[in-house]
């Protein structure tokens, strides 16, 4: 487990819960052992088969290149997003390699995959994503938190990119988007808070995505208009409503990082996110940043 933080922990706690033997490099004095400062020891005393990367996103590219110029051949797990910005993947021989978009696990958004897949033409599709970053983290003053720091990798765009990834992942690669957003709140950050994209995909010609850190009750929203259907998931309540008729799940929340963690143990990583896909995610975000700062339709 590479970084310590409230994911790191939350992983190594589960993996634990899955009986693997848990090490954590970390440069924080902390309450687990074995702890390791340095990732090049820790690869060599520890010897690990699994490597979940958890540190701040600005420090992901960094950890994967030490990884490669160690010549680790392992399974690897990064937290999404995968890097702060846009630039090409290290070669690597890794034995699989996926971004911990763990919103791919939901019960609710694999049976949505499967009905859209089965569908046919899709019309319209609208996500919703906000709550409130002060409540994310209640021990932690949120002005503190990677978070509000765009220099490590804070801001909606890269902090929900959840719903860039599953909107990619459901509706196909987009074919060209327009955004609008930046720091339009008062919270005490330097991240952008809000952002709203519009975007046309390969199988979904409107899709209207918007996510913020605003919300003081929490809401994550999907609403997609097929040509038969109209299907709505609420992922608070663990709903699927398909025109009018609701079903619901019972998800907690640990479940979709504990199924994402059995796949990759298991060797059956598909439908997990590949590091090729959350590339496709952060040129996505890119193109955003630059449709918002330009006041255009950005195309691939």
């Amino acid at each position: 487990m590479i970084g310590f933080g409230s994911i790191g922990q939350r992983h190594a706690r589960i993996l634990t819960e899955l009986e693997c033997q848990v090490a954590v490099v970390s440069r924080r004095p902390i309450d687990f052992a074995p702890r390791y400062s340095d990732l090049p020891q820790a690869l060599i005393e520890w010897q690990p088969e699994y490597v979940v990367v958890a540190n701040r996103t600005s420090e992901h590219r960094q950890t994967i290149e030490t990884l490669v110029d160690h010549g680790f051949r392992g399974s690897v797990m990064v937290e999404k997003p995968l890097y702060e910005c846009h630039s090409p993947l290290p070669n690597h021989d890794f034995s699989q390699a996926t971004v911990a978009y763990n919103l791919r696990c939901h019960p609710l958004l694999k049976k949505l995959k499967s009905l859209l897949d089965d569908s046919a033409q899709m019309v319209t599709a609208n996500i919703y994503a906000g709550s409130y970053l002060p409540d994310w983290r209640p021990n932690t003053d949120y002005r503190e938190s990677y978070s509000g720091k765009k220099d490590q990798g804070g801001g909606v765009l890269l902090d929900l990119s959840h719903e860039l990834d599953y909107a990619l992942w459901l509706f196909g690669p987009w074919q060209r988007l327009a955004a609008s957003g930046g720091h339009l709140s008062t919270l005490e950050i330097d991240s952008d808070d809000a952002y709203t994209l519009l975007v046309e995909t390969q199988r979904c010609p409107l899709v209207s995505i918007h996510m913020n850190y605003l919300d003081r009750v929490p809401r994550r929203e999907i609403l997609v208009n097929t040509n038969q259907h109209t299907i709505q998931v609420d992922l608070i309540n663990n709903t699927m409503t398909i025109d009018g008729v609701q079903e619901s799940v019972s998800v907690a929340h640990d479940d979709t990082y504990r199924a994402g963690h059995q796949a990759m143990l298991a060797g059956k990583t598909e439908g997990l996110c590949t590091l090729e896909e959350a590339m496709e995610t952060l040129v996505a975000i890119e193109a955003a940043e630059l449709a918002a700062a330009s006041h255009t339709w950005v195309a691939r």
